[in-house]
């Protein structure tokens, strides 16, 4: 999203003189490069939804972008698949969205079902063709080579510890002790989005609550099982898409992700553990209306994540010739959502603004889709400031 950002910015106008800071070493080590690399459609979201409008000019900007380029994209298509009667009418919702959005998407009947994914257990379906499959640190990385060539600044290991705004610019401090000064900010944070945004913002009242999605992956001999991306139904009271299998831009068939409670911001695994983002999380009080309202779905994210056996049963409702032998671990992400006071999950994407900096405070999934529509719109509004 920041580079995508920067990269509107320079094409809008190629006489800024423009500095990337990326904390990390390298570009892309988190949530860009912990993600399924799904090139989304558009079917979920709320028509008229800024997540509607920026993923369907997101995607077409984005298959543009990676054929100009020659970035690996594959429009493989998916399945939305119904298990049970009950999940009929969610389909149907699914369905009228698609319409409503423009997505291509059909009807398809079990039988149909069976000819496309022999292997999916279902009972009704949608076929979304649409989606498709990129490899995002190879976007990441080709967005970072134009910004250069066009005379942009990328500092990796540059960590931001604070912003400090006035008439006159904004002050960047980094954590080696190093300040920068800038006329205009625009911070794309992912998981210490909120923090940065309280620099300039002190009064913002969401927090980033951080969420581990951990997967496994088919086993080569078993990756014939799957030849699109096949998901669930998904609950609307609940923005994970719940378990699902993935077709990866590697040939690679991941299977997940279960959603639990991260015990870091940048928390991939069990035993990755900050006690200042612990106690960041459990001060917030959205956290704990989030856990009353959703502690049913929690507790079965939680046993999933306990038990291979119950992941597998997961996985077993959407095809039931997996079995725990053809399963192997695979690297987790962690997801930076957004959640308002009351315990409310921000499903859109946000950004709030002062005089002269732009934060970026909830971009979820499908923010690797939607990446240049929504940094155009952000750009705008950063050279609004000028």
């Amino acid at each position: 999203m920041g580079l995508a950002t920067a990269w509107q910015l320079q094409q809008q106008h190629p006489s800024l003189q423009i500095t990337v800071l990326e904390k990390e070493q390298q570009l892309a080590q988190h949530q860009t490069g912990h993600n399924s690399g799904v090139l989304h459609s558009g079917v979920y979201y709320k028509p008229g939804s800024l997540k509607a409008i920026t993923t369907r000019a997101g995607r077409q900007a984005m298959i543009e972008f990676c054929e100009q380029r020659d970035i690996t994209l594959e429009l493989c298509g998916k399945v939305i698949v119904a298990t049970s009667a009950e999940e009929i009418p969610r389909l149907d919702e699914l369905t009228r969205k698609a319409e409503a959005n423009g997505v291509a998407a059909r009807r398809i009947s079990a039988a149909e079902l069976a000819e496309i994914e022999p292997n999916a257990a279902g009972i009704d379906a949608l076929s979304v063709p649409d989606a498709g499959i990129v490899d995002f640190v190879g976007v990441s990385m080709a967005l970072a080579s134009d910004l250069v060539d066009g005379g942009a600044t990328i500092r990796t290991g540059a960590h931001v510890s604070d912003l400090t705004e006035t008439e006159a610019g904004v002050t960047i401090d980094l954590s080696d002790g190093e300040q920068i000064r800038a006329d205009l900010v625009v911070t794309c944070g992912g998981l210490h989005s909120d923090r940065l945004a309280r620099s300039v913002q002190p009064d913002l009242a969401e927090r980033i609550v951080p969420f581990r999605g951990e997967y496994y992956e088919l086993i080569p001999s078993a990756r014939n099982l799957v030849n699109h991306l096949i998901y669930p139904v998904p609950d609307p009271q609940f923005p994970f898409l719940g378990v699902h299998l993935t077709r990866m831009i590697d040939g690679s068939i991941h299977a997940g992700p279960n959603a639990v409670l991260a015990l870091a911001r940048e928390g991939y695994r069990w035993r990755d553990i900050s006690l200042k983002d612990l106690a960041e999380t459990a001060r917030f009080g959205g956290t704990w209306k989030l856990a009353k309202r959703h502690w049913r779905m929690g507790a079965g994210e939680y046993r999933r994540s306990l038990s291979k056996s119950a992941f597998v049963e997961a996985l077993r409702r959407l095809m039931p010739a997996i079995d725990a032998s053809m399963l192997m671990d695979s690297p987790a992400g962690v997801r930076a959502q957004a959640i308002a006071p009351s315990g409310d999950l921000l499903d859109d994407f946000v950004w709030s603004e002062t005089k002269r900096v732009v934060s970026v405070i909830n971009a979820p999934s499908p923010a690797a889709t939607a990446s240049l529509a929504v940094g155009l719109r952000v750009s705008e509004r950063a050279l609004s400031h000028l």
